[in-house]
């Protein structure tokens, strides 16, 4: 069942929805008690809130926050809020939750949050900022008896400095130190729960109590993931024109830690053998690669041997996916890998950079490579080309992975043992 069959089967569940959370009162701790509402679950959406950029992070909010909402929880009222940069103190997001959920309009207004012993609260989205702003709130928070818990996504501001923005290794380890403090921490992938544990045990001031770090997998299923639908009337000519020959797909952010660069210096040198392959990158322009962007633009195999789909829809992706003959995934660092599981939801074999996170995701129906150099990576596709056409390469359809309503319900059930607990 997907989510939009979720929602039209729950439209009058969801009525009631929209009556309990939006039309009682909920400002002071007499009104609550009165009209007998459940303990709160506080859900940060404060990026989502103002600006869906599309990004993994915000895939995985849409998911995770959806069938909270739709399914509902037996103890807990989920209750979306958010804060605003230079303006302290959460609110009721009962607007953005209006919208989000496709409810009919009404005087529904933003209101302060009120919290008291037993709810919890969990940081789903990720605003640095939000974060540092809020530190008199979680204090309050946590004297009430409020659980506090904060999703880490990944700590590759600070363990690969040199593929970001200068001041995102700062942000990032303030962040961290912030978060530490306060509330347990609940990473997307085993690996990057290693490397939290490792950081906290070198970097956590002597005295401070250290908090309890806890993993869980993401959600893999796109069509579950309110998928973005809108497709070119150009699509069947684009992928006819991709699919002449072998096609290596790249699915990620074009950023420097995602190995670009590498991979498309690989090609280059397997295109001057003669080799009739296609390299598709589908994913937007990031940060700190204008030059390899330059270069992509005005490549002499672009629209030849050399595809750039930027901004392309899910359902786009996904018919692209369906056309591919091997997922590429050279990043140097992630944490999680969503486009391994994608990729083997279609079938499609996987050739992977050699980091933790990867082996974790895709086991041993992946083919991995060690490339230093460009030469290296060229001998690795050359390498798996071989394997391929003798059918002896790794097959990804046995990867196991989560659905949306498997992940959302494990980090749920998570976060609620730990409410009743304490």
């Amino acid at each position: 069942m997907t989510l939009l069959d979720l929602h039209h089967r729950h439209k009058k569940r969801l009525k009631i929805v929209d009556y309990q959370c939006y039309n009682i009162s909920c400002n002071n701790e007499k009104s609550r008690s009165y009209s007998g509402l459940k303990k709160q679950i506080f859900v940060d959406v404060s990026e989502l809130a103002h600006n869906d950029f599309k990004t993994g992070i915000q895939r995985v909010v849409r998911s995770i926050l959806w069938y909270w909402l739709v399914t509902g929880v037996s103890m807990y009222r989920i209750e979306p809020v958010y804060s605003e940069v230079d303006r302290p103190g959460y609110k009721y997001a009962k607007r953005f939750t209006r919208d989000f959920l496709g409810l009919p309009s009404g005087a529904h207004i933003d209101e302060p949050i009120t919290f008291c012993s037993g709810d919890i609260f969990i940081a789903l989205d990720l605003q640095h900022s939000v974060i540092q702003q809020e530190v008199s709130t979680f204090s309050k928070m946590k004297l009430a008896g409020v659980e506090l818990n904060f999703v880490v996504y990944d700590l590759l501001p600070i363990l690969h400095p040199h593929f970001f923005e200068t001041h995102l290794h700062e942000l990032h380890d303030d962040w961290l130190n912030i978060i530490c403090k306060y509330g347990r921490l609940l990473c997307i992938s085993k690996s990057v729960a290693y490397e939290v544990k490792e950081w906290v045990a070198k970097n956590l001031p002597s005295g401070c109590k250290t908090p309890r770090i806890d993993w869980f997998h993401l959600g893999a299923d796109i069509q579950n993931s309110l998928p973005s639908q809108l497709i070119p009337n150009d699509t069947n000519y684009n992928l006819a024109k991709i699919s002449e020959c072998p096609v290596f797909l790249m699915v990620a952010t074009i950023e420097p830690r995602k190995g670009h660069g590498q991979v498309l210096d690989a090609f280059e040198n397997l295109w001057l053998k003669g080799a009739q392959l296609n390299l598709v990158i589908a994913g937007k322009k990031g940060w700190l690669v204008e030059d390899l962007c330059h270069r992509i633009r005005n490549h002499p195999e672009l629209h030849r041997r050399l595809f750039w789909l930027e901004g392309l829809s899910d359902e786009y992706l996904e018919k692209v996916y369906a056309s591919s003959t091997c997922l590429i995934a050279a990043s140097y660092g992630e944490g999680f890998g969503l486009p391994l599981i994608e990729a083997a939801q279609h079938g499609l074999p996987i050739l992977a950079r050699d980091i933790p996170v990867f082996r974790e995701v895709a086991g041993e129906y992946a083919a991995y490579f060690k490339a230093q150099t460009p030469f290296e990576l060229a001998r690795a596709i050359q390498s798996w080309l071989v394997d391929y056409e003798n059918a002896t390469h790794p097959k990804s359809n046995d990867i196991k992975y989560l659905t949306w309503k498997e992940s959302s319900a494990v980090l749920l059930n998570m976060i609620c043992q730990r409410g009743r607990l304490s």
